[in-house]
């Protein structure tokens, strides 16, 4: 992990907090893919279209590991602190989550600030949830199979979701939760420890969530801040995988015990010396391949596959 925190200093590109959100976003999309192991090849790979609740169509990719019907269903939410990242920068890895799982994965473009500011990220993530239940059939997934995940942000609005899907009596199989965001105001005790030089900076937070939540009363939105929610009984079982040396690590702990305390499954799993974003470096850090094998047998024990 050093020796990448090394190579990224010496590469000396800009921080995304000192780049326009356009800018930022094919800077992020630019770098996606370096450390990330080699791109899986799939027999199912399909470009689809879901409706948002005002009209919109969201884009959105499904990756099946086999053309079987009948397959459990993950719709993942991709991480970029709500204003970059997309499909593409997060392609690799719902590859490695269907090939390792065995179930279909359906990764959403959900809509980024600041032209969209909260809540349309959750919106869209629950719209595309609700979608994939109902359409589920048509396309050769299982609707009793469903479960929903992602990282960081994206874990923030999978967390979201779970608990609209308990609300709305939709059963999930799992929610997939890599370190996610969870409080308000990011004054954990690790936000002030991992506040610099481990990939995602104090800087880069305050420029996402000033882009994505201006206001005081939407960061305590519980849609932007689970820990806020008021109760999380009842929702869908979790796994949640944190990294070590991360500003997030502590709020991910947070939601775990709250969860706990509720009476919710929780699988906790903290992988020691990596940062944020490691689930993407796979190539270079031995924890990220692990991470995958992890989340993927979590997603096969939840939706009763056989474990090889």
């Amino acid at each position: 992990m050093r020796g990448v925190l090394e190579r990224m200093h010496r590469a000396r590109r800009p921080a995304l907090h000192t780049l326009t959100p356009a800018q930022a976003r094919a800077a992020y999309e630019a770098g996606a893919g370096v450390l990330e192991v080699p791109r899986a090849e799939l027999p199912r790979i399909e470009d689809l279209r879901i409706p948002a609740r005002d009209g919109h169509a969201l884009p959105a990719r499904l990756y099946a590991p086999s053309v079987g019907q009948g397959l459990p269903v993950l719709l993942y939410l991709h991480g970029g602190g709500f204003t970059v990242g997309s499909i593409e920068t997060h392609d690799v890895l719902c590859r490695e989550l269907a090939r390792l799982s065995g179930a279909m994965v359906v990764s959403l473009d959900y809509r980024l600030a600041p032209e969209h500011r909260f809540p349309t990220a959750a919106h869209d993530a629950w719209d595309a949830l609700a979608w994939l239940a109902a359409q589920a059939e048509r396309l050769g997934a299982d609707r009793t199979r469903l479960a929903v995940g992602g990282d960081s942000a994206g874990g923030t609005l999978a967390a979201v979701c779970a608990i609209e899907a308990r609300d709305a009596g939709l059963p999930l199989a799992l929610q997939l939760l890599i370190y996610p965001g969870t409080t308000a105001h990011q004054d954990t005790p690790s936000h002030a420890t991992f506040a610099h030089g481990l990939v995602l900076e104090a800087q880069a937070i305050d420029w996402f969530f000033g882009h994505y939540v201006p206001t005081r009363s939407q960061r305590e939105d519980w849609r932007f801040a689970p820990l806020r929610a008021p109760d999380v009984e009842g929702v869908a079982p979790a796994w949640v995988g944190l990294a070590e040396c991360d500003p997030l690590v502590d709020e991910g702990i947070d939601y775990a015990d709250k969860l706990r305390a509720a009476g919710v499954a929780v699988d906790l799993e903290i992988y020691r010396g990596v940062t944020h974003e490691f689930i993407k470096m796979g190539r270079a850090i031995p924890e990220a391949r692990q991470a995958h094998a992890d989340a993927a047998a979590a997603l096969r024990r939840a939706f009763g596959l056989v474990l090889e």
